[in-house]
């Protein structure tokens, strides 16, 4: 008897090793467990179902395992359901997750010692879900870093639902209508002032209204905006969300580069924020897998986009007079992100608003200049030709 209770118990014991083995990813750990455990329990007169049973909800399929070390923090939906959901919102929470993980780990990579600090928050005032919060500041490289994720869903405003009819939707304000939204958005703010700001922002959205089919799109893009022209940098930027656009459709590219110069577009300086990248919205079509496939891409294209120019420029030297500029520039990019981003105002009308997060884009430091103009010639007034006059970067 005693030997087959200590039988029972190693059986038991192989089971929760390999249920953690799969919540790590350890496929191969947990499979041995398995096996050894429907053996062990059939010689030990266990049934097969008892046995299944000491790994309770865990799945032996390899693609439904979850990695959470990829992840900042624990997912917002249960892993459970993020493990066996087809759902475009439980998908779409995935990509953000993993995104986020691998761009806050890049940064951290080259950032050296300085570490991002990892919030992961919960919505109230009637808004269900929340969010995880990824900021690094003061950093050597990096004056501010944040990736944020949301998943939230709720009842719209009508300001909200005005404000979303006012770019060509047309859902009725009266009626009560619901929503869900999930996306990734980063802004990141380098110190050299050599070293481009960069921002990306993939969302997918789902409205509700009472009596009407659910309707759904994705948005989202990428967009870069530097201090001094390099144009090798810009069209490396540029060749890359290319690429990224001719896997989907051979003309996403200038569809979405052209969108983009007209969305980032400061009116009262009659410039650009940057020299752009792409942007979209209200992106759905009959097959939303293509849809989710196209900004899957795009999102893959954030780290060879973008970093390879830090590393190249993140030592470069400078003076008073580019920190000067540079600051200058991010004013603008300041008056942007609080007139003009829709981003910004949708959620300061969400109910529960987490302004903390809402406010991360901007940059922790920037200036103001009475009726300030570079020098005709110098380096600073170029890079306003081209914000005032965008260019193509590549063949299209």
């Amino acid at each position: 008897m005693a030997s087959r209770r200590g039988l029972m118990f190693l059986l038991s014991n192989t089971f929760r090793a390999g249920a953690v083995g799969l919540r790590r990813n350890s496929r191969k750990f947990y499979r041995s467990g398995l096996i050894l455990g429907i053996t062990g329990g059939s010689l030990l007169g266990i049934s097969t179902v008892s046995a299944k049973e000491l790994v309770i909800g865990l799945s032996d399929e390899d693609d439904t395992a979850l990695n959470l070390e990829e992840f900042m923090a624990t997912p917002i939906t249960p892993s459970a359901i993020l493990e066996t959901s087809s759902e475009m919102m439980h998908r779409m929470e995935l990509l953000c997750l993993k995104v986020q993980g691998d761009v806050c780990r890049e940064i951290e990579r080259i950032e050296g010692t300085t570490k991002f600090k990892v919030d992961r928050w919960l919505k109230c005032e009637g808004i269900e879900g929340g969010g995880i919060t990824c900021i690094l500041e003061d950093g050597a490289v990096f004056e501010r870093a944040g990736v944020n994720i949301s998943v939230v869903s709720g009842n719209l405003r009508p300001e909200a639902v005005k404000s979303m009819n006012s770019q060509g939707r047309d859902l009725p304000v009266e009626e009560t209508m619901t929503f869900s939204a999930v996306g990734v958005s980063s802004v990141i703010h380098p110190r050299n002032p050599m070293v481009p700001t960069m921002h990306f922002n993939y969302r997918y959205f789902e409205v509700n209204p009472d009596m009407s089919e659910k309707q759904w799109w994705f948005g989202g893009g990428s967009d870069l905006t530097p201090y001094y022209l390099n144009e090798k940098d810009a069209k490396h930027f540029h060749c890359t969300y290319k690429s990224a656009c001719d896997m989907h459709g051979p003309s996403y590219y200038a569809r979405f580069k052209r969108w983009c110069d007209d969305y980032f577009y400061i009116k009262h300086r009659c410039m650009r924020r940057g020299i752009g990248g792409i942007f979209f919205d209200d992106f759905k079509s009959k097959n939303a897998d293509a849809c989710f496939s196209f900004v899957k891409s795009c999102a893959d294209a954030v780290i060879p986009s973008y970093f390879p120019l830090v590393q190249r420029h993140k030592n470069d030297p400078f003076g008073m007079r580019e920190r000067e500029w540079q600051l200058f520039r991010r004013g603008h990019y300041v008056e942007f992100n609080l007139l003009y981003d829709r981003g910004t105002k949708f959620g300061f009308t969400t109910p529960g608003a987490r302004y903390e997060s809402i406010l991360m884009s901007l940059p922790p430091r920037a200036t103001w200049r009475y009726c300030h103009e570079p020098s005709k010639g110098s380096e600073e007034a170029e890079l306003l030709e081209v914000l005032r006059h965008p260019k193509e970067w590549v063949t299209v």
